[in-house]
């Protein structure tokens, strides 16, 4: 299968902290060289958490989702566009791929509107406001188009902008499938700390090679599918009806995985088609 297209790759905080983002590297370069226009989308959730804490800010999350004040907001500048941004343009770098870091203040090349009150599944009935949380509304795809004309691939880190200023947090996973879906993406791959969907979230060999989306509505219906990996599921269910060919659930990477799992589907992670 050629590797030509469009690939977003969403990378969560703990993967770009470990040594699977140095074999990524080098999977992106050889699929950079075979002619693949890639983007980068990373979010950095267990860094930001964890300097909250040291600096004795006490992490609210509610349903599963990060309540973001001003202080929080200021810790995921300082770590998802400060340092990890800055690490995994270096990994990248150091395998022969061209990175640019980005945020969504850079070009506004991820524009967003702060988020109003909802009701969360999981939260009671009431209407909560998460803060300076926001939702996606677009993204400058010329910027991204001018970055892949140069040879460089855009590394952006997971908070959105306005015109007025204003910056929101904003979770990776929807910046990933919403650029995807912007791009028209041949292919979105989700990294993670699991080595796809699992049948048992215990033994890795249970691992579901390919869903369709009935399968996957289905798997989370009869509860195969539990924890983080149902909005994980149900997000991507969402972006294949928005044009992106097929999502990649992956982790646990070695050099040549992500390569084989676009050349050969399914013999890597989960592959999802609508």
């Amino acid at each position: 299968m050629s590797t030509r297209g469009v690939l977003v790759v969403k990378l969560g905080g703990e993967v770009v902290a470990s040594g699977e983002a140095a074999a990524l590297a080098a999977d992106l370069r050889v699929l950079g060289d075979e002619g693949a226009k890639i983007a980068i989308v990373h979010g950095g959730g267990p860094q930001a958490t964890a300097l909250q804490k040291r600096l004795g800010l006490e992490p609210k999350v509610i349903a599963g989702r990060r309540v973001t004040d001003e202080a929080t907001l200021d810790v995921m500048k300082m770590v998802v566009a400060g340092k990890l941004n800055v690490d995994l343009c270096a990994i990248m770098q150091a395998a022969g791929v061209s990175a640019v870091g980005l945020h969504g203040a850079s070009g506004l090349v991820v524009r967003a509107v702060r988020r109003p009150p909802r009701v969360y599944a999981g939260a009671g009935e009431a209407p909560i406001d998460l803060g300076l949380v926001g939702d996606v509304v677009g993204f400058n795809l010329g910027l991204v188009e001018l970055l892949w004309s140069g040879g460089h691939v855009p590394v952006i880190a997971c908070l959105g902008a306005d015109e007025a200023a204003g910056v929101y947090n904003i979770n990776a996973d929807i910046v990933g499938n919403k650029l995807a879906a912007a791009l028209g993406a041949e292919r979105l791959f989700l990294v993670t700390s699991a080595p796809g969907v699992l049948r048992d979230v215990n033994d890795p060999e249970s691992r579901l090679t390919r869903l369709s989306v009935a399968e996957a509505r289905a798997a989370i219906a009869e509860g195969v599918v539990t924890g983080g990996m149902i909005p994980k599921l149900e997000e991507a269910i969402g972006v294949l009806g928005e044009g992106v060919g097929a999502i990649h659930i992956v982790g646990r990477l070695g050099v040549g995985d992500l390569v084989r799992a676009v050349r050969e589907p399914g013999s890597v992670g989960t592959t999802l088609v609508a």
